[in-house]
């Protein structure tokens, strides 16, 4: 496997640069994600959902101007699904011919020089993951009746997994692991929440802003969860939030982002619960020994974001 060289990708400093403002509050992953795949490796991305994974290789893609090739593992992941197959009509017309044989994403990757991006890689079939490690080691794969395919050399494998969720899954072998390198990829902080979530919906309120990461970093943290919202779930609690004021007529603060939330208006706050319990209800997983309901958890927490966190860092 060879690395890309300047044709492709220009200094790495110079993409790094063009693409930095894209990707707010993962610098480190920023750098090793590009280290890695412009050293020719492919790569495995572990972390939860919601944390800028797929926003990286688009920024990386995109610069490079090659395609982002996303497939969801699971179980109906197949081999002749990832591969491809003949078009069943023309075969009967035809017989069976490399003209008539439909890329499945692999090869359409392959062909084009992509990054195929295989989301839940832990999720897809075994002999399917092992379609993929041919792929890897030798840069090639050989279909029946259509013959041997090679890889552009900006051809990239990379595999995403989410370290919390282990319902259907299944553990990888040390092959996978052999043929990979692998990064860690966690939540960014609330600094960067903030910001993803100032862009994400164009809000002119901190206050908003600031209560929606807050009351969704605190999803994380609950004993009662054992997996917490992603940034996207705070996107989503602002959006609610601002529509459900701008409907009832309440006036949202306009506090600074970094300003606790103390003595807020009871509407706004009650208002803000409502948007909890929408945005946020289903993007959060109970531990299996919580006899409780989501929305009363949603509850509590909005209890000690607004009314008792506030109260215990009154001054005096």
């Amino acid at each position: 496997m060879t690395s890309i060289r300047s044709r492709e990708t220009g200094d790495l400093a110079a993409i790094r640069a063009r693409i930095a403002d894209e990707v707010v509050g993962r610098d480190r992953e920023l750098d090793l994600v590009l280290a890695a795949v412009a050293a020719g490796r492919d790569l495995i991305l572990e972390g939860p959902p919601g944390t800028s994974k797929s926003t990286l290789l688009r920024a990386i893609t995109a610069d490079w101007g090659i395609p982002l090739v996303l497939v969801e593992g699971n179980a109906d992941l197949t081999p002749s699904r990832l591969v491809g197959h003949h078009n069943p009509s023309r075969v009967l017309r035809e017989d069976y011919s490399p003209e008539n044989f439909v890329d499945g994403p692999l090869l359409d990757a392959m062909r084009r020089g992509g990054f195929l991006y295989v989301e839940e890689f832990n999720r897809a079939p075994e002999d399917t993951i092992d379609t993929l490690l041919t792929a890897m080691a030798e840069r090639t794969i050989t279909v029946p009746r259509v013959g041997t395919i090679t890889a552009a050399p900006s051809f990239r494998i990379v595999a995403s997994m989410n370290p919390f969720d282990n319902v259907g899954t299944t553990r990888l072998s040390t092959s996978v692991y052999d043929r990979m390198c692998r990064l860690v990829v966690d939540y960014q902080d609330a600094a960067a929440e903030r910001e993803i979530v100032s862009r994400r919906t164009g809000s002119t309120s901190a206050r908003v802003v600031a209560d929606a990461v807050g009351v969704t970093r605190d999803t994380r943290r609950h004993t009662d969860i054992r997996q917490g919202s992603s940034v996207r779930g705070a996107i989503d609690t602002a959006l609610l939030a601002r529509q459900l004021c701008e409907m009832r007529g309440i006036a949202i603060p306009h506090d600074d982002a970094t300003s606790p939330p103390r003595d807020l208006p009871p509407d706004y706050t009650s208002t803000f619960l409502d948007a909890m319990h929408v945005a946020l209800s289903g993007r959060i997983h109970l531990d299996d020994t919580a006899i409780t309901t989501a929305e009363h958890v949603l509850g509590e927490i909005w209890q000690n974001h607004f009314l008792l966190a506030p109260a215990a860092a009154e001054p005096g």
